[in-house]
């Protein structure tokens, strides 16, 4: 009986495999507002087009610079968070969904 010999090639991508499998339990940390300026807090906002920043102990919202980072019919609010160097920055927008109680505010 012959036992059957896998090709080297097969068993590097078999180990590259599982090293990416391994590494993709590692996350990234969320920004924290309360540690960032306003100006930093609000460039990451416009840089990356949409950010899930956190803004006091387990506290987070997402926000977006633009409509385009919302989906299907929501719509922009307008948001100011606490950040470092003031208690009411403004970031962005959150996107919300409207209805009937949450019209036009």
């Amino acid at each position: 009986m012959q036992l059957y010999r896998f090709p080297r090639f097969a068993l590097s991508v078999v180990a590259g495999a599982a090293l990416l499998a391994g590494s993709c339990g590692l996350a990234m940390a969320r920004p924290d507002s309360l540690t960032m300026t306003c100006a930093a807090a609000a460039g990451l906002v416009s840089k990356n087009g949409a950010v899930v920043m956190g803004t006091g102990p387990n506290l987070f919202d997402r926000y977006v610079s633009s409509v385009r980072y919302c989906s299907g019919f929501e719509q922009l609010k307008p948001e100011w968070i606490k950040t470092r160097d003031n208690p009411a920055c403004f970031v962005g927008y959150t996107c919300y969904v409207p209805t009937r109680d949450n019209y036009l505010r």
